[in-house]
């Protein structure tokens, strides 16, 4: 087990070692994630697993847990997104690999020469967990968009007949 992560790894040696890693990297670090957030503040804790399945596939599992702050697309208004990611990426080393994987696998195709940069696995992760459209389940609509409710609608002028404004012309 190791609380520091290295920059790059070679995967099959981790796969034949079963290593683990476990730790914490600042959401700042990670630029395509810190993009797409309203703010950078807080760490992103994780738990990387290589091994082998009981079928001898390669894998990768990947458990993160981060606070990211998200502008909720209702009220327009920053929020923290409590995310967590726990995923198994299929190692391969070729695409046509990918219809051996088990069902639950997601497949990361590895480099020629093994190279895999663990950072970029966490930041892909969390990217692909982050909600297209963030909406904070606290929110509430502001005052001047909802609707006023059918108790507020007046029943002045209106019949419940929608067709007596047609009789009354016809007349």
């Amino acid at each position: 087990m190791s609380v520091t992560l290295p920059e790059s790894v070679d995967a099959w040696r981790m796969v034949s070692a079963r290593r683990s890693f476990q730790g914490a990297l600042p959401i700042a670090a990670m630029r395509r994630l810190s993009e797409a957030l309203a703010g950078t503040a807080g760490e992103a804790r994780f738990e990387l697993d290589f091994g082998r399945d009981e079928f001898d596939n390669a894998y990768l599992d990947v458990r993160v847990e981060a606070p990211l702050t998200v502008i909720c697309q209702r009220s327009l208004e920053p929020f923290v997104l409590p995310l967590n990611v726990d995923t198994r990426l299929g190692l391969i080393r070729f695409e046509r690999e990918e219809a051996g994987l088990p069902p639950g696998n997601e497949p990361l195709l590895i480099a020629e020469d093994g190279k895999l940069v663990l950072a970029d696995v966490i930041e892909d992760e969390l990217l692909l967990a982050l909600p297209l459209v963030p909406v904070n389940p606290d929110s509430t609509l502001p005052d001047d968009v909802v609707p006023p409710s059918p108790e507020e609608d007046s029943d002045e002028g209106r019949s419940d007949n929608p067709f007596a404004v047609l009789r009354e012309l016809k007349k």
